[in-house]
């Protein structure tokens, strides 16, 4: 009895113990009952549940503090425009719930409505500068197409930039005219560009005048609260004078870049006296010493300012007036970065350029491409709430890092945020990463240079074959080379033949791979028994323009056929199969150039992968009296373009040249039948932002005897010329850069004996 009366006790305390543990206050209020009945029941006087009770972390003082990425104010709050309104455009969409992957499965195209009809009174909802300036990129890119059934992505006819109401720019009824749209869907696989949202006087950030339902968002000034991570992309604030293409390039140069400047810490703008985003700019004088801190603000904007000024408006005025601004980017190492109305500023992408370094202070802000760029290499945050935490934050970082955040900011710069045009092609690539069946870059190319938009990592399956990869990762570029010959003139094929020597000549170097012949001539192809005999050096002839394509194996002779498409001069740029090798030695069929400068050549391209290695230069300039830019190719003290009928490049070039560079550019070349050559320089000029290489300094590479050469003709550096100021005006600026480094073989040109030299037919040869 006595062990029955322990077991009983036993098993009631612990059911009351775990009645405890679970929670008993579950079992007054059943989980099966419907949220409504709880809360009804609540208040008809039952027992609330304690989790309800307590209060929402949205009505807390600070709501992300251990974060400190959100202001503690309440007009913070409201600035975020944290309602129930966000719900309407989808606050869940992710990209496997809200976008459509099998509209992008084959290619990645975007499709741009047109232009809406004019109105009863004959007028066009307006669009703006930078508007228009967004479509422009998008329908002269490679992204753009015509037909909407091939589209993945769909972009709006109708300007979403400024949707501001008091704005000269915002778009009315934006609600019916996108019920109009035949493919809308209720934003499926649509790309809204947005800088501006809400209006006076919260500024609420999901305020856009409609419900943009599963469209993805590019925005300016999101905040943490309100971006769909993972679906939207935060974008940067720019002016309405922000360049379409390429744009200003970094002001900082590598030869001026010294640690620290006259200034430590500068600002100049606006100062808001009271309203969203006050607080911090009405505190910056607290900073101000005048000596290497200068921030400083003015009360003098906006219609009624004279009404609204503080008593400290007329001082602040005044010390705002003796600083100019462009002096204070350009002597400063680092730039006050607040925010302003909303959460963006101009002076992001202003200090970016100046190699200014930010110091954010806009908690809260999610910082533009953030899910790719790394900002830390580039920036330094700060707290609104600690404001006077600030100086000391940019006194304790080191010269070392103050030198490496102001490199990342060059290359942040000049990679996405230098034009409309980039920052619109950003957007494009972070959304096609998220494709399941795309390559993602790595975060190493993202944050260096070239960038990702100069990366297509459709090449190959590691970014590490890349030319630019190589040195940085302490790899060095797969042996040997391919020998590209293009064959314009197509002369009669014998021993005396400039091609047949030229053949000969490449099976004697000791680092060929194999040789590609590429037939543009209008002749007939030569016969097997015609060409010289390669041993075992593999030959491939393909015949261009729709004729036919020949291959060969090692010490055979021509055999087996395929068809090409039309011709073009851009097709000795195609990257064939047959080309296995990094390097790719490019040559016309008239090149002498003999085997020791070939294989010299190409023991300089392995130590500079990256760049063009060549023997034939030529320069640029700019001709003040056309206003345009020269070609030239008189011998000056120095060049900026090697010639391709006679040089060393990675084979990466031949694929960005045919499957990034605008169509306009291919066009040109196509058209004129000239300039291949100089556009490549340009391709990998901008790559690289370095210039070619020139080895020796041999003036003819060209056998003289060749009289039907296009080269002769006196057209044709008037064409070259126009060609060069085509390029720069697609480009957006001259690519091309100058340099007076020239290659020489090791006792080059030395009174020894020509025994002691490694390469001794370099000097046979006249110069």
């Amino acid at each position: 009895m006595q062990a029955k009366k322990r077991y009983i006790l036993v098993f009631v305390s612990c059911a009351f113990l775990a009645y405890a543990y679970f929670g008993g206050y579950r079992l007054k209020v059943s989980p099966l009952r419907p949220r409504r009945a709880q809360h009804e029941s609540a208040k008809d006087g039952g027992v609330q549940p304690p989790y309800e009770q307590l209060p929402s972390f949205l009505d807390q003082a600070d709501p992300l503090g251990p974060l400190g990425h959100l202001n503690g104010s309440a007009g913070a709050l409201a600035a975020l425009g944290h309602n129930d309104s966000r719900r309407s455009r989808g606050s869940e969409c992710r990209m496997e719930t809200c976008f459509d992957f099998t509209r992008c499965y084959e290619q990645f195209l975007v499709y741009v409505y047109p232009p809406e009809p004019l109105n009863s009174l004959g007028a066009a909802p307006p669009t703006s500068a930078n508007y228009q300036k967004i479509l422009t990129a998008i329908q002269e890119s490679r992204y753009h197409t015509s037909d909407p059934s091939a589209a993945c992505l769909f972009v709006l006819g109708m300007d979403t930039l400024d949707r501001d109401s008091l704005s000269e720019d915002y778009v009315r009824n934006v609600p019916s005219r996108l019920a109009r749209l035949p493919h809308w869907n209720n934003g499926r696989n649509h790309i809204i560009f947005n800088l501006y949202s809400g209006t006076w006087p919260d500024y609420a950030e999901n305020s856009l005048g409609f419900d943009a339902g599963h469209a993805i968002l590019a925005k300016a000034s999101m905040s943490v609260l309100q971006v769909r991570h993972g679906f939207d992309v935060s974008i940067p604030l720019f002016h309405k004078q922000f360049p379409l293409r390429a744009g200003a390039t970094g002001s900082v140069q590598s030869n001026n870049f010294p640690a620290n400047k006259k200034y430590l810490l500068a600002f100049k703008g606006k100062r808001y006296v009271h309203g969203i985003g006050s607080e911090t700019r009405n505190s910056l004088f607290h900073l101000h010493n005048g000596r290497d801190m200068v921030l400083v603000t003015t009360c003098r904007h906006g219609k009624s300012w004279r009404e609204l000024q503080d008593n400290r408006c007329d001082e602040d005025n005044r010390e705002y007036d003796r600083y100019d601004y462009e002096t204070l980017l350009q002597n400063s190492t680092f730039c006050l970065v607040p925010r302003g109305r909303r959460l963006g500023s101009f002076r992001f992408l202003e200090a970016l350029q100046a190699g200014c370094i930010p110091v954010l202070l806009s908690n809260a802000w999610v910082l533009p491409f953030e899910s790719k760029i790394d900002w830390k290499q580039a920036a330094i945050w700060a707290d609104e709430r600690l404001l006077l935490q600030v100086p000391d934050i940019v006194r304790s970082i080191s010269a070392e890092r103050i030198f490496a955040l102001r490199q990342q900011t060059q290359v942040l710069w000049e990679r996405y945020f230098g034009s409309i045009e980039k920052i619109v092609f950003t957007t494009f690539e972070i959304i096609r990463e998220r494709l399941p069946d795309y390559p993602v870059r790595s975060s190493l190319v993202w944050n260096s240079s070239p960038g990702a938009l100069l990366t297509l990592p459709t090449f190959a399956d590691s970014s590490r074959f890349m030319p630019f990869m190589l040195n940085s990762m302490g790899a060095e570029p797969r042996h040997n080379y391919t020998a590209v010959i293009y064959v314009q003139i197509g002369a009669a094929m014998g021993p005396n033949a400039a091609l047949y020597k030229l053949v000969k000549t490449i099976t004697k170097s000791q680092f060929v791979d194999r040789i590609l012949v590429l037939w543009a001539a209008e002749r007939p192809l030569p016969l097997k028994k015609r060409w010289p005999p390669t041993y075992h050096i593999p030959l491939h002839v393909v015949a261009l323009g729709g004729n036919t394509r020949i291959g060969a194996g090692a010490g055979a002779g021509p055999t087996g056929q395929t068809t090409e498409e039309r011709p073009s001069i851009s097709q000795r740029f195609v990257p064939y199969d047959e080309i296995q090798t990094d390097a790719v030695l490019s040559l016309d069929e008239d090149a002498i150039l003999n085997t020791d400068e070939l294989d010299f050549a190409y023991t300089v391209w392995r130590d500079f992968p990256e760049r063009i290695v060549g023997y034939p230069a030529r320069a640029h300039f700019w001709d003040d009296s056309k206003n345009a830019w020269g070609y030239t190719s008189k011998w000056t003290n120095y060049y900026s373009i090697v010639l391709t009928g006679a040089a060393f490049y990675h084979r990466y070039y031949n694929y960005l040249y045919t499957n990034w560079l605008s169509l306009l550019l291919l066009k040109t070349v196509q058209q004129s039948s000239n300039c291949e050559d100089i556009l490549m320089n340009l391709l990998v000029s901008h790559v690289t932002r370095k210039p070619p290489i020139k080895v020796t300094q041999r003036k003819g590479y060209k056998d003289r005897e060749t009289g039907r050469s296009p080269w002769n003709d006196p057209d044709h550096f008037i064409q070259r010329q126009s060609c060069l100021n085509t390029f720069a005006a697609v480009f957006g600026y001259m690519p091309l850069i100058r340099s007076n480094l020239r290659m020489d073989p090791m006792l080059y040109r030395d009174p020894v004996s020509n025994l002691r030299k490694k390469y001794r037919q370099i000097e046979l040869v006249g110069s």
